[in-house]
């Protein structure tokens, strides 16, 4: 049992603003939850040389004054790295998709060097975390011990509501058919050209379809409501980690169509209707055009508690207690 609540610094890269690590951030409330002691470092550049070393120094004096007993840090390459070569406490590392995976539109050299960043920062981890298996089998040491665990969602957040409600609060005719994508900042990686063209051979089997792309504007609030008042969701992406959509249109009861990429084919293993298919716009466009000619929900709201928020906190709990056992802070 751990006697006191165990202090943790994490580590984030970027601003905390923005939608782009919400999902770090939410699981970082998640698990503050349940007792543990939490102060977020956002670390502000990854490509400066000086900007980094200025961050060196704050971060060594946010260690000395918050006096966390383990560092985590969400994200490889040089989050990562930066963290195993600026403190010896306890650290673990989340790798969360990029930075393992192959990224399209990325040059070769940036990748390789992100790549071997990633990798060597594990030599160094107390515990390792992958939010997929897929993830997992790319690292070079360790993957025997790296444990899978994806973010949580947020089933308060996300949670089905009936579909003539969240159209008319958007102001969308119930007849409509429509299908939503994720491009966020990155629409190579995404394949949103896959993703319309898709589309367009969905609506030559079942008429005209309103496309939504999301590409990262959206208020991480409204989204619930736009996966409500939608009939599908499509996910064309050339590398994933663990998509976050996928689990918000799981609990949101929204069917979801996609390529098999990062976790999504365990994901959808018992949702229905939802289809996984070929990274082909005609295997695509059938999947679409079969959801849409028969709309109905998902049962992923039955299927979600393991998924949830809540329930992934707990498994990361564990982890920090494993991580402080060996080290004699509990």
């Amino acid at each position: 049992m751990v006697s006191y609540k165990p202090r943790v610094l994490f580590v984030i890269p970027g601003l905390p603003i923005g939608w782009r690590m919400i999902f770090i951030r939410n699981d970082i409330a998640a698990i503050e939850k349940l007792g543990i002691v939490g102060r977020s470092f956002y670390l502000v550049s990854r490509t400066s040389l000086p900007v980094l070393v200025n961050e060196a120094r704050r971060f060594r004096r946010e260690i000395k004054e918050f006096k966390p007993d383990l560092v985590h840090v969400h994200y490889g390459t040089v989050s990562a790295f930066f963290c195993a070569a600026t403190t010896r406490l306890p650290l673990i590392i989340t790798y969360q998709g990029s930075d393992l995976n192959p990224c399209p539109g990325m040059s070769k050299v940036r990748w390789g060097f992100g790549r071997i960043l990633s990798q060597f920062a594990a030599l160094r981890a107390s515990r390792i975390i992958c939010v997929s298996r897929e993830l997992r089998d790319r690292l070079w040491w360790k993957s025997h011990t790296a444990a899978v665990l994806p973010s949580g969602v947020d089933t308060a957040m996300f949670r089905p509501m009936p579909k003539s409600k969240a159209r008319a609060q958007l102001g969308w005719a119930s007849h409509e058919k429509i299908v939503v994508s994720s491009a966020g900042t990155d629409p190579p990686r995404k394949r949103l050209d896959l993703a319309q063209a898709a589309v367009r051979v969905a609506e030559s089997t079942c008429g005209k379809v309103r496309f939504i792309v999301l590409d990262g504007r959206t208020e991480h609030k409204e989204i619930p409501l736009l996966f409500n008042a939608a009939d599908c969701l499509l996910l064309t992406s050339e590398s994933e980690g663990s998509p976050n959509v996928v689990k918000e249109a799981i609990a949101c009861g929204l069917p979801v169509v996609s390529v098999d990429v990062g976790d999504v084919k365990e994901r959808l293993s018992n949702v229905q209707p939802s289809h996984i298919v070929g990274r082909d716009p005609y295997e695509l466009g059938g999947a679409i055009a079969r959801v849409l000619c028969d709309p109905q929900r998902s049962n992923g709201h039955e299927v979600v508690g393991e998924i949830c928020a809540e329930t992934i906190s707990k498994r990361m709990l564990t982890l920090y207690r494993q991580v402080l056992e060996r080290n004699a802070l509990v």
